[in-house]
């Protein structure tokens, strides 16, 4: 099987041309080939596949071979993808997700997409759409207990579940420690992606990222558009500021049509093929 190995802003995804491969079993492949040991390494797979609806189609595949519905640093390299390898000549595309059809707009230099700017839909704020389990309504600066402490949340889905706590200094969040915990509480049904958010400006954050599935992650796009929307809800960022992550910088913009708009890089980092080492 061959497949390119690609990363926007440190998320680093293994992609593999469905229009030309066929996988069986994508959840189990995501698993082996996502291993950083005994692997390509990766916090997961992405297949590029064929759309009714628009230009192609995107499946993205956790490190643990849970499905995902959007990963907007994904996206970003899927459409550098699609354009580097001849399968598109457009530089306007239209991907479909299990969160909806995405629009990017891709930055061409010399042949090549370096940069991609990503409409990542309209927030959904309401506890039953993120899903999260209580009353009806939004949660912003709720409590939550997780074991013998609580901590303040707020919950914004971008296509996926988010939760943004913001801390002081993000270099000692317990990043490790509560983000799995938060992840698979009982109140979210479809466990939740956790981020930890430092305000440094009104125009700039920095994150720090616990991926559903994958475990810290060095940067999370849907992430980073949840953590803005949950700045300017708790009127601690303006609806245009940089979120800084591990992996780089992140460009974010909540537009007056209540859409998240991203961009940043795109970056091919090799390629080659795969053999099944259960083969």
């Amino acid at each position: 099987m061959h497949f390119v190995k690609m990363q926007g802003a440190g998320n680093d995804y293994i992609y593999v041309n469905c229009l030309a491969e066929e996988i069986e079993n994508p959840q189990e492949t995501a698993r082996r080939i996502s291993d950083r040991h005994f692997g390509v390494g990766g916090d997961g797979l992405i297949l590029v596949l064929p759309s009714e609806v628009a230009d192609f189609r995107m499946r993205v595949f956790n490190a643990d071979g849970s499905e995902a519905q959007m990963c907007g640093n994904g996206i970003r390299c899927f459409a550098k993808y699609v354009y580097d390898h001849a399968l598109t000549r457009k530089d306007v595309l239209r991907v479909e997700t299990p969160a909806g059809i995405m629009r990017l707009d891709l930055f061409v230099e010399k042949g090549s997409v370096k940069r991609v700017r990503v409409n990542m839909g309209r927030p959904r704020l309401e506890r039953k759409q993120i899903p999260m389990k209580g009353a009806d309504g939004r949660v912003i600066n709720e409590p939550l207990k997780v074991g013998r402490q609580t901590v303040n949340i707020t919950a914004v889905s971008m296509g996926n579940p988010h939760v943004v706590i913001f801390v002081d200094d993000v270099a000692a969040a317990p990043v490790a420690m509560l983000g799995p915990k938060i992840e698979n509480h009982p109140s979210f049904p479809q466990r939740t992606n956790v981020h930890f958010v430092q305000v440094i400006s009104r125009r700039e954050a920095t994150q720090r990222t616990w991926e559903r599935g994958s475990g810290e992650t060095l940067a999370c796009g849907t992430g980073a558009s949840a953590s803005l929307v949950a700045g300017c809800l708790n009127e601690k960022l303006d609806a245009e500021a940089v979120i800084n992550v591990a992996g780089g910088k992140l460009e974010l913009v909540w537009g007056d049509d209540d859409c998240v708009y991203m961009t940043g890089p795109a970056v091919t980092v090799f390629e080659g093929d795969w053999f099944d080492r259960e083969e």
